[in-house]
């Protein structure tokens, strides 16, 4: 009896300190997927030097506008930010309305990709097929939209939750790893306009 005691204990001190698996997992998913874009950017990069032909991002791509989409990218991380501390205060309509700032960001964001992605195809003639700068392009600005599009709906299906009171500030563990994932979104696009439309 007094051993039992004394492990609960030990778990209730240790339980802080330690990570819960949910959290855990989302760190191994975000690191391996870290990598998948670092390779993509070293091939950009590789593919670019090698290449003395290759265009001025400025004179195919729409900086600016590309520019206001990372703003409202960044401005849906703080939404994010805004969205677990509500919740943590217990402030459940806060989650609801911070987290779908969020999603309304994320949204933005594929609107705006989508219509740069058609005005490249249709009137510029840019594709995958087209040169290396196309398929390059496609490649890392498609991969990182699906992240984007992934997010909004894991976003939303956390935010159904949440109105329907399934996070309290004692429990809002899933809004905290959903926020990891968000974070990494946003971090990585951050890298990709870098690399591709301004250097």
């Amino acid at each position: 009896m007094a051993h039992a005691t004394t492990m609960n204990e030990v778990e209730r001190y240790e339980a802080p300190l330690t990570p819960g698996w949910g959290k855990l997992m989302m760190w191994i998913f975000l690191c391996s997927d870290a990598m998948s874009f670092a390779g993509l950017l070293a091939a950009y990069a590789a593919v670019r030097m090698g290449n003395p032909d290759w265009p001025i991002p400025a004179s195919k791509l729409d900086v600016p506008l590309t520019a206001f989409n990372t703003f409202v990218l960044i401005c849906s991380s703080v939404t994010m930010v805004k969205a677990l501390s509500a919740i943590r205060h217990g402030n459940r309509k806060g989650l609801a309305g911070w987290l779908l700032g969020t999603i309304t960001g994320g949204a933005i964001f594929l609107g705006i990709q989508a219509f740069e992605w058609t005005h490249l195809v249709v009137h510029e003639g840019l594709s995958i097929q087209s040169s290396l700068f196309g398929a390059t392009f496609f490649i890392l600005t498609g991969f990182h939209g699906s992240h984007v599009l992934s997010g909004v709906i894991y976003l939303s299906c956390i935010a159904i939750k949440g109105v329907r009171g399934g996070y309290t500030n004692d429990n809002n563990s899933p809004v905290e790893i959903a926020g990891l994932y968000w974070h990494f979104v946003d971090l990585i696009w951050i890298l990709v306009f870098t690399f591709v439309y301004l250097i």
